[in-house]
Protein backbone atom coordinates (compact mmCIF):
# COMPACT_ATOMS: atom_id res chain seq x y z
CA UNK A 1 0.00 0.00 0.00
CA UNK A 2 1.43 3.34 -1.20
CA UNK A 3 1.60 6.31 1.67
CA UNK A 4 0.11 9.61 0.48
CA UNK A 5 3.28 11.82 -1.32
CA UNK A 6 3.89 15.38 -0.52
CA UNK A 7 6.17 17.38 -2.74
CA UNK A 8 7.82 19.98 -0.49
CA UNK A 9 9.68 22.19 -2.36
CA UNK A 10 12.14 24.75 -0.90
CA UNK A 11 15.53 26.65 -1.03
CA UNK A 12 16.22 26.45 2.52
CA UNK A 13 17.58 23.14 2.84
CA UNK A 14 17.19 23.17 6.57
CA UNK A 15 13.26 23.87 5.97
CA UNK A 16 13.11 21.03 3.76
CA UNK A 17 15.16 18.48 6.41
CA UNK A 18 12.30 19.87 9.22
CA UNK A 19 9.26 19.61 7.04
CA UNK A 20 10.28 15.72 5.66
CA UNK A 21 10.79 14.58 9.42
CA UNK A 22 7.63 15.64 10.53
CA UNK A 23 5.61 14.75 7.42
CA UNK A 24 7.39 11.03 7.47
CA UNK A 25 6.83 10.72 11.33
CA UNK A 26 2.52 11.70 10.17
CA UNK A 27 3.05 8.43 7.71
CA UNK A 28 3.55 10.35 4.59
CA UNK A 29 6.15 10.31 2.06
CA UNK A 30 7.94 13.06 1.74
CA UNK A 31 9.60 14.17 -1.51
CA UNK A 32 11.87 17.41 -0.93
CA UNK A 33 13.42 19.48 -4.13
CA UNK A 34 15.14 22.60 -3.63
CA UNK A 35 14.20 24.99 -6.86
CA UNK A 36 11.09 25.27 -9.15
CA UNK A 37 12.52 23.27 -12.32
CA UNK A 38 12.84 20.60 -10.45
CA UNK A 39 9.19 20.82 -9.25
CA UNK A 40 8.20 20.93 -12.55
CA UNK A 41 10.43 18.24 -14.52
CA UNK A 42 9.43 15.91 -12.12
CA UNK A 43 5.82 16.41 -10.84
CA UNK A 44 4.36 13.89 -13.89
CA UNK A 45 6.81 11.38 -12.25
CA UNK A 46 6.26 11.81 -8.69
CA UNK A 47 1.92 12.35 -9.11
CA UNK A 48 2.18 13.75 -5.51
CA UNK A 49 -0.92 14.11 -3.59
CA UNK A 50 0.17 17.49 -2.27
CA UNK A 51 2.37 20.15 -2.82
CA UNK A 52 4.03 22.41 -0.27
CA UNK A 53 5.32 25.37 -2.55
CA UNK A 54 8.13 27.92 -0.91
CA UNK A 55 7.68 31.45 -3.26
CA UNK A 56 10.78 32.82 -3.48
CA UNK A 57 12.91 30.71 -5.33
CA UNK A 58 16.00 30.66 -7.86
CA UNK A 59 14.95 29.42 -11.52
CA UNK A 60 11.05 29.45 -11.10
CA UNK A 61 9.63 31.15 -8.19
CA UNK A 62 6.36 29.70 -6.27
CA UNK A 63 3.58 31.61 -8.30
CA UNK A 64 5.63 30.52 -11.94
CA UNK A 65 5.62 26.82 -10.49
CA UNK A 66 1.65 26.91 -9.71
CA UNK A 67 0.67 28.11 -12.90
CA UNK A 68 2.36 25.37 -14.79
CA UNK A 69 0.76 22.52 -12.59
CA UNK A 70 -2.19 24.34 -12.36
CA UNK A 71 -2.46 23.77 -16.00
CA UNK A 72 -2.39 19.78 -15.53
CA UNK A 73 -3.34 18.81 -12.38
CA UNK A 74 -5.40 20.34 -9.46
CA UNK A 75 -3.15 18.67 -6.80
CA UNK A 76 -3.92 20.84 -3.77
CA UNK A 77 -1.22 23.26 -3.00
CA UNK A 78 0.19 25.27 0.03
CA UNK A 79 2.22 27.96 -0.71
CA UNK A 80 5.33 29.26 2.08
CA UNK A 81 6.39 32.19 2.19
CA UNK A 82 8.32 34.39 4.54
CA UNK A 83 6.08 37.21 2.65
CA UNK A 84 2.39 37.90 4.47
CA UNK A 85 1.24 41.00 2.63
CA UNK A 86 -2.70 40.34 1.26
CA UNK A 87 -1.33 41.00 -2.29
CA UNK A 88 0.67 37.70 -2.26
CA UNK A 89 -2.07 35.84 -0.67
CA UNK A 90 -4.65 36.93 -2.73
CA UNK A 91 -2.24 36.38 -5.77
CA UNK A 92 -1.49 32.98 -4.75
CA UNK A 93 -4.98 31.99 -4.28
CA UNK A 94 -5.97 33.48 -7.43
CA UNK A 95 -3.51 31.29 -9.26
CA UNK A 96 -4.93 28.14 -7.65
CA UNK A 97 -3.49 27.84 -4.50
CA UNK A 98 -5.43 25.81 -1.89
CA UNK A 99 -3.73 27.62 1.27
CA UNK A 100 -0.82 29.96 2.09
CA UNK A 101 1.49 29.36 4.93
CA UNK A 102 3.70 32.49 6.53
CA UNK A 103 7.19 31.55 7.41
CA UNK A 104 8.18 31.41 10.32
CA UNK A 105 5.62 28.35 10.93
CA UNK A 106 5.39 26.21 13.55
CA UNK A 107 4.94 22.93 12.33
CA UNK A 108 2.18 21.65 14.02
CA UNK A 109 0.74 24.19 11.73
CA UNK A 110 2.08 23.15 8.23
CA UNK A 111 0.73 19.36 9.99
CA UNK A 112 -2.66 20.59 10.30
CA UNK A 113 -2.82 22.49 7.14
CA UNK A 114 -2.31 19.80 5.53
CA UNK A 115 -4.46 17.21 7.12
CA UNK A 116 -7.34 20.21 6.24
CA UNK A 117 -6.73 20.54 2.69
CA UNK A 118 -6.06 16.71 1.59
CA UNK A 119 -9.23 16.28 3.71
CA UNK A 120 -11.24 19.10 1.81
CA UNK A 121 -9.26 17.32 -1.37
CA UNK A 122 -10.66 13.75 -0.29
CA UNK A 123 -7.27 12.31 0.03
CA UNK A 124 -7.16 10.55 3.07
CA UNK A 125 -4.83 7.47 4.11
CA UNK A 126 -7.38 5.20 4.05
CA UNK A 127 -8.35 6.53 0.61
CA UNK A 128 -4.99 5.84 -0.67
CA UNK A 129 -4.69 2.82 0.47
CA UNK A 130 -7.17 1.63 -1.91
CA UNK A 131 -4.47 0.29 -3.98
CA UNK A 132 -2.10 -3.22 -3.14
CA UNK A 133 0.17 -4.45 -5.44
CA UNK A 134 2.16 -7.56 -5.17
CA UNK A 135 5.04 -10.02 -7.56
CA UNK A 136 2.45 -10.21 -10.63
CA UNK A 137 -0.31 -8.16 -9.00
CA UNK A 138 -2.23 -5.02 -9.26
CA UNK A 139 -5.08 -4.22 -7.65
CA UNK A 140 -6.62 -0.20 -7.75
CA UNK A 141 -10.22 -0.05 -6.32
CA UNK A 142 -10.31 3.54 -7.05
CA UNK A 143 -11.31 2.79 -10.54
CA UNK A 144 -12.03 -1.41 -10.06
CA UNK A 145 -9.09 -2.36 -11.90
CA UNK A 146 -6.79 -5.59 -11.91
CA UNK A 147 -3.66 -6.22 -13.57
CA UNK A 148 -1.96 -9.88 -13.39
CA UNK A 149 1.54 -9.72 -15.02
CA UNK A 150 0.75 -6.23 -16.59
CA UNK A 151 -2.19 -7.43 -18.72
CA UNK A 152 -5.56 -6.05 -17.50
CA UNK A 153 -8.00 -8.77 -16.62
CA UNK A 154 -11.92 -8.07 -17.04
CA UNK A 155 -13.18 -8.70 -13.33
CA UNK A 156 -16.85 -8.50 -11.74
CA UNK A 157 -17.21 -5.59 -8.85
CA UNK A 158 -17.58 -8.36 -6.07
CA UNK A 159 -14.67 -10.21 -7.30
CA UNK A 160 -12.40 -7.04 -7.54
CA UNK A 161 -13.96 -6.25 -3.59
CA UNK A 162 -12.94 -10.04 -2.71
CA UNK A 163 -9.25 -9.93 -3.75
CA UNK A 164 -8.64 -6.93 -2.69
CA UNK A 165 -10.38 -7.16 0.71
CA UNK A 166 -7.91 -10.54 0.98
CA UNK A 167 -4.32 -9.49 -0.25
CA UNK A 168 -4.97 -5.57 2.03
CA UNK A 169 -4.52 -8.68 5.15
CA UNK A 170 -2.09 -11.30 3.75
CA UNK A 171 -1.73 -14.10 5.65
CA UNK A 172 -4.70 -13.20 7.56
CA UNK A 173 -7.53 -16.57 7.65
CA UNK A 174 -11.23 -15.35 6.80
CA UNK A 175 -14.03 -17.69 7.55
CA UNK A 176 -16.72 -17.32 4.74
CA UNK A 177 -19.28 -15.55 6.73
CA UNK A 178 -16.72 -13.00 7.51
CA UNK A 179 -15.78 -12.53 4.28
CA UNK A 180 -19.94 -12.67 3.31
CA UNK A 181 -20.22 -9.75 5.97
CA UNK A 182 -17.23 -7.72 5.64
CA UNK A 183 -17.46 -7.70 1.65
CA UNK A 184 -21.21 -8.61 0.48
CA UNK A 185 -22.72 -6.78 3.74
CA UNK A 186 -26.27 -6.51 3.61
CA UNK A 187 -26.11 -7.53 -0.38
CA UNK A 188 -26.77 -10.69 0.23
CA UNK A 189 -28.63 -12.69 1.65
CA UNK A 190 -27.60 -16.24 0.47
CA UNK A 191 -25.62 -18.91 2.14
CA UNK A 192 -21.49 -18.89 1.68
CA UNK A 193 -21.01 -21.37 -0.74
CA UNK A 194 -21.35 -17.76 -3.05
CA UNK A 195 -17.34 -17.79 -1.60
CA UNK A 196 -16.71 -20.51 -3.06
CA UNK A 197 -17.57 -19.82 -6.51
CA UNK A 198 -15.74 -16.26 -6.29
CA UNK A 199 -12.90 -17.95 -5.13
CA UNK A 200 -12.86 -20.15 -7.80
CA UNK A 201 -12.91 -17.81 -10.56
CA UNK A 202 -10.11 -15.59 -9.02
CA UNK A 203 -8.08 -18.56 -9.32
CA UNK A 204 -8.59 -18.66 -13.11
CA UNK A 205 -7.63 -15.26 -13.62
CA UNK A 206 -4.84 -15.54 -11.54
CA UNK A 207 -3.10 -19.18 -12.13
CA UNK A 208 0.63 -18.80 -12.33
CA UNK A 209 1.04 -15.21 -11.88
CA UNK A 210 3.52 -15.98 -9.10
CA UNK A 211 5.07 -18.43 -7.12
CA UNK A 212 5.33 -15.40 -4.20
CA UNK A 213 1.74 -15.56 -3.40
CA UNK A 214 -1.23 -17.71 -3.62
CA UNK A 215 -5.21 -17.60 -2.92
CA UNK A 216 -5.17 -20.49 -0.25
CA UNK A 217 -7.40 -22.71 1.13
CA UNK A 218 -8.06 -22.91 4.97
CA UNK A 219 -9.46 -26.36 5.01
CA UNK A 220 -12.42 -26.36 7.18
CA UNK A 221 -12.16 -22.49 8.31
CA UNK A 222 -12.05 -20.60 4.91
CA UNK A 223 -9.51 -18.58 3.00
CA UNK A 224 -6.39 -16.40 3.01
CA UNK A 225 -3.76 -14.32 0.58
CA UNK A 226 -0.91 -16.28 1.31
CA UNK A 227 2.31 -14.69 1.23
CA UNK A 228 5.88 -15.99 1.71
CA UNK A 229 7.50 -15.09 4.76
CA UNK A 230 10.09 -13.12 2.73
CA UNK A 231 7.34 -10.62 1.36
CA UNK A 232 5.99 -9.75 4.08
Amino acid sequence: MSAIKIMVVDDDSNIGELLRLYLSKEGYEPIVLTDGEQAVEQFDTVQPDLILLDVMMPKLDGWQVCRRIRKKSQCPIIMLTAKGELFDKVLGLDLGADDYIVKPFETKEVIARVKAVLRRAGVSQGEKAKEVSYDGLYINMENYELRVNGKRVDTPPKEMELIYHLASNPNRVYTRDQLLDEVWGFEYYGDSRTVDVHIKRLREKLEGASEQWTLKTVWSVGYKFELKESDI
